[in-house]
């Protein structure tokens, strides 16, 4: 079987669940052809490049497939015909990484600057054992 990355960017109008909801059927489609899921991930609500049918957002998703090429194919015939999904690349890769993406990693070192940024307001965190210059 060969390894795929499959990202899809849905429409803004609908809701994070329906977009989890839409993710969740299409690895059950994909194991139902004879693949394999390895790991799924939630990008978010985010904007795009250009206008894609009118939308300057969309809602990204990643899926990490194991699966022959017909059943690839098969998945992306489906995908053409669901009205949610505006956009959506397949690159066929040597292995699939089963770290977080680059994206979700960013999102990480992001809300861990931000909480460390808060908590040093608080005068509790921050400074650590600087005490001022005094010797």
């Amino acid at each position: 079987m060969a390894f795929y990355e499959h990202v899809f960017i849905a429409r803004p109008e609908i809701s994070p669940q329906q977009v989890d909801t839409l993710v969740e059927e299409l690895t059950t489609k994909i194991k139902e052809l004879g693949g394999n899921t390895t790991k799924t991930e939630y990008w978010g609500l985010r904007n795009l490049t250009y206008r894609i049918k009118k939308n300057r957002k969309g809602h990204y998703a990643l899926i990490n497939i194991d699966a022959p090429a017909p059943v690839v194919h098969e998945f992306e015939r489906l995908l053409r015909i669901n009205e949610d999904v505006m956009r959506f690349k397949t690159i066929r890769v040597e292995a699939l990484d089963e770290e977080p993406s680059p994206i979700l990693a960013r999102r990480d070192r992001d809300e861990r600057r931000r909480s460390r940024r808060e908590g040093g307001r608080d005068g509790e965190e921050g400074l650590g054992d600087f005490d001022g210059g005094e010797e």
